[in-house]
Order: C-alpha cells, then structure tokens, then sequence
C-alpha cells in the first residue's frame, strides 16, 4: 500500500515538474508552408481574400463539424474579418493590408494564442506558389496543449500542409466544373428595387461587386427591408475600348422604397422587357465565356440587342447560400428586339386545264 503511495506520488511530482517546465518555455513561434496550387495566381488570390471561403479549405473543416462561422459585412480586403466558435475552439482573424494579387497580412487570435499571418502568392510552373508564414506568442495552455502534439511548429505545419492541399483540391475542381445554358427569349417583369451605382475600370468589376453586395445586404438588415428576389446587376455602359464600366448593385423590394438624400443608394424600377436569358452554373470566372455564348446565339439565330434596354446578371445561388462555387448559380438576361413575325403569302387556289397541244399543265388563277 505505501508503494503505490509512493509511486503516485511520484507520479504526481513528474506530472507537475513536466507541466513546469512546459509552462517555462519560450512562447514564440514561427512556422512557414507553401505549395503548389494549380490554378492562376488572381484566381487562387481572389478566394484566400474572402474569408466566406475559408469554410471550404481550411484544415478544421472535416475535424470541426460544429464550428459556427459569423460573418460581418466586409470579409475581404483590408478590413476584412471573420470569428469562429464551437466546443473545442473559438477565435477571430483580420485582413490589415492586402496588395492584388500579391500578398496579404492579418492578425489572428486562435483560442488566445495571437499571432500574424502573411499570405504570398508568386507564379511558377504549374500554377501558384503560396506561402503561408506565421509568427506568434502562445499562451501557457496553448504550450501544454500543443507540447503533448509534437510542439507548435509540428502542429501548425501539420495544419497549413492540409490547408493548402485542400486549397489545391478545392480551386482544381470546383472553378473548373461548370455549365452554361441558353435558355431562349424571355419577358422580365417589373419591379422595384434599391441600388447603388458605381464606375469602375473592367478588372474591377468583381471585387467592387462582391464589396458593395455585402454593404447592401447589411443595410437591409440594419433597416429591417425585405428582400422581395434575388441580387442583381444592372450594366449601364461597358466600354471595353476605354476600359470603363458603369453598373449598379440592386436589391428587389416588394414596393417603392424611398432613400433619404445624401445616401448612396437610390431607389429604382425596372421597366419589361424582351431578353435572352443564359443561366451559368459554377464559378464567376465564367461568366465572359456565358455573355459570349449568350451574344453567339443572338447572332446565329437573327436576333436584335435592344441596345436601350437593361444588361442584367441574376445571382440566383451564392456563396451565402452554398459554399463550393461549382454550384452557383447566374442569370444572364440580355435585351432583344422581340421577333416579328413574317407572314406567309397567302396560297392562290389554281385550276389545271389540260389541251391536246400542251406537253405541261399550266396553272390558271381562279377567282
């Protein structure tokens, strides 16, 4: 009896004297990883941005099934912001400064560890060359927790390794699958809706979107408005001579809904009208390919673009609704002159009178 006292005691001292010197170590950490992504850098650039993606790839997302993502209005870009929360761990991350297509740096707090986060993104053979490289301060449980791991840089090598082979997975399949259909000539029906109208160069055009749609989304929230359809574009001028795009972000209302002045978004109706409707299921990045097979369709089968009338693209599916981009779902409606009718000439009623001297009938009008 006074043995096992003893050795439990002794096992105690150790457990102790361990938990010490765990405790004492030195805090600081830094880990690199990168890898291979086969996909071009702006694609690649433009998902790790938004933290609405981050659900797809990150290491947690088949260890943490019940890890609770909030998502503020702006997830991209500097200011962006993302937290998490469930039983095993919680946290938040920020975006402090991005440079397109280049980099990106944020700070994050993973279960009170803090640390910052630098994103680079270099093209090479193959694809991209992303590098995840953190630099950080744990704090004593995180050092006991990940000691019994393999240490810090073990675990979060094991985790930025799975992070990018996931990244590699998901861009490879899911920008790549995709479908495009043109559905034929439509009636777009009336309605209100509140937008906001920006001017912006081509490349643009993605980004200023996703941005302001989140924006319009927040205000209908904070205003308590309901959503009477899905978001939508409207193209008022798209010169690619000049580089120049005039659109407008809209939100459907049920009713005319009346803006205070000085606000940056108005309220706006949309007029029937005749258009060819296309529907892309996938990625944005396809979305030039469906307005060129939409325009090619339009050719082939001798039909008009109502140049007066409204480009608009219907975001019927979105990352809000499914995350994998191989299952959203666009709208593409383009204004057309409707077909006219030709009328057929109206069959004359003939008479065959046949002579001995004639080798052919000839036809003879009867009244």
């Amino acid at each position: 009896m006074r043995i096992i006292k003893y050795l439990l005691l002794l096992f105690l001292l150790s457990l102790v004297g361990l938990t010490v010197y765990v405790a004492t170590q030195k805090g600081d950490f830094e880990v690199s990883k990168s890898s291979i992504i086969k996909t071009p850098r702006n694609t690649v650039f433009d998902y790790v941005n938004d933290y609405k993606n981050w659900e797809t790839f990150g290491s947690w997302m088949d260890k943490e099934n019940n890890i609770k993502f909030e998502y503020p209005s702006k997830t991209m870009g500097s200011g962006g912001y993302c937290s998490w929360e469930s039983s095993a761990v919680d946290g938040n991350i920020k975006t402090y400064f991005v440079k397109e297509n280049d980099s990106i740096f944020q700070k994050a707090n993973f279960n009170s560890a803090k640390s910052d986060i630098f994103w680079t993104f270099k093209d090479t053979t193959g694809g991209t060359k992303v590098t995840i490289h953190t630099k950080g301060k744990m704090d004593v449980l995180t050092k006991i927790k990940t000691f019994f791991n393999g240490g810090i840089s073990g675990v979060l090598s094991d985790a930025f390794e799975k992070s990018l082979r996931n990244l590699n997975k998901t861009l490879d399949y899911e920008i790549k699958t995709y479908s495009i259909k043109v559905n034929g000539i439509v009636q777009k029906s009336s309605g209100f809706c509140i937008k906001q109208t920006v001017s912006c160069r081509i490349k643009s055009v993605s980004k200023n979107i996703k941005i302001i749609m989140a924006r319009m989304v927040s205000f209908f929230k904070k205003n308590k408005l309901a959503m009477a359809g899905k978001p939508f574009i409207l193209y008022d001028r798209y010169d690619v001579a000049n580089d120049f795009v005039t659109f407008s972000v809209c939100i459907p209302t049920d009713k005319q809904v009346f803006i205070s002045s000085g606000s940056d978004m108005t309220t706006g109706e949309i007029i029937p009208f005749t258009c060819l409707k296309t529907t892309l299921i996938g990625d944005y990045s396809h979305t030039a390919e469906a307005w060129s097979k939409a325009k090619k369709y339009i050719a082939d089968n001798g039909l008009t673009q109502n140049f007066a009338g409204k480009y608009v693209e219907v975001y019927v599916k979105t990352i809000d609704d499914v995350k994998q981009p191989s299952k959203w779902i666009t709208e593409i409606y383009i204004p057309v002159f409707p077909k006219v009718a030709v009328a057929k000439p109206a069959v004359v009623a003939t008479t065959t009178v046949i002579t001995p001297t004639e080798s052919a009938p000839t036809p003879v009008e009867t009244p």
